[in-house]
């Protein structure tokens, strides 16, 4: 579908057309950036103060000061939603140190930053949710500071893009035999005895919000989570493996290089944690995921 028409731009709504960017930006010279993207489902924000937090502590990682509050940045969400009428997809979010009209790596003692967000329709619960993905392995060359959600995403792009040439959705990351996480999102299996794995934090992975929430809703549902590093001989072994984010929610994935992952369909665990976090967007199940009622009464 494409962005919205309207953004928003250093304290501006405005025409996407209209919206301009300093060469000089430390964002576009040096990847020296922030971004957080928000989900909105029924014109509502998801997660969003798990959004705002994980936004707070990249700035600081990144030495980007906070100029907004927590409440100016809802505000800003909120009103991009009303202008551009979006009633389900999300918001893109996105920081740079600013332009000071010149090119050094130190930059000038106090950064200006620059804010930008705009929005996109998309439907997220979908075919995808309904029917799972296929994957590809792909070797983790990212940087060492993972756990930031900055900009610096060649890598991820790469990954992408050799997948998209293998004819995949998305692809999985590892390093030293471990996997870490997918291109664009966190990855959970199930292993042997029903058990639920995710990585566990650290600098290796980016914490995310959607995984932190789905946590919460396991926990809370009685569903126990083992957090650790999973191996990729363990993962040519999973009996269900999905991820989460933002803008796929619980997305099951079928199929890794060619192997069907279990059955080749998303398994009962997938389901269930996709039924425990759709319910909590307050969407109604019947009418967007009626295949969750069936595979639930299971």
């Amino acid at each position: 579908m494409g962005p919205a028409k309207w953004v928003y731009l250093n304290g501006e709504f405005c025409p996407a057309s209209e919206a301009m960017v300093s060469p000089f930006d430390r964002g576009f010279l040096f990847a020296h950036a922030a971004y957080e993207v928000t989900a909105v489902f029924n014109r509502t924000l998801i997660d969003f103060s798990g959004h705002v937090a994980r936004l707070q502590r990249t700035l600081d990682g990144i030495d980007v000061p906070v100029a907004w509050s927590a409440g100016e940045l809802e505000a800003i969400h909120e009103a991009l939603i009303d202008r551009n009428a979006l009633v389900e997809g999300f918001v893109y979010l996105h920081v740079s140190a600013g332009a000071y009209g010149a090119r050094d790596f130190a930059g000038p003692e106090t950064l200006q930053p620059s804010l930008f967000l705009f929005c996109e329709a998309r439907q997220l619960i979908g075919e995808k949710a309904r029917d799972g993905v296929k994957s590809t392995l792909v070797e983790d060359q990212r940087w060492k500071r993972r756990d930031y959600k900055t900009t610096q995403l060649l890598s991820q792009a790469l990954a992408y893009r050799q997948a998209a040439k293998l004819g995949r959705f998305s692809a999985i990351l590892h390093e030293d035999g471990f996997v870490t996480e997918a291109a664009s999102a966190n990855l959970w299996v199930v292993l042997p005895g029903d058990r639920l794995v995710t990585r566990n934090l650290g600098h290796q992975i980016l914490p995310g919000v959607t995984r932190q929430s789905v946590l919460d809703k396991l926990e809370a549902g009685g569903l126990a989570v083992e957090q650790r590093a999973v191996t990729v001989e363990e993962l040519s072994g999973a009996s269900e493996v999905f991820t989460t984010s933002a803008t796929g929610l619980v997305l099951p994935i079928i199929d890794i290089d060619g192997t069907p992952v279990g059955t080749g369909r998303p398994g009962p665990v997938t389901r269930r944690v996709q039924s425990l976090y759709y319910k909590a967007m307050g969407a109604d199940i019947a009418a967007r995921a009626p295949w969750l009622i069936e595979a639930t009464a299971r």
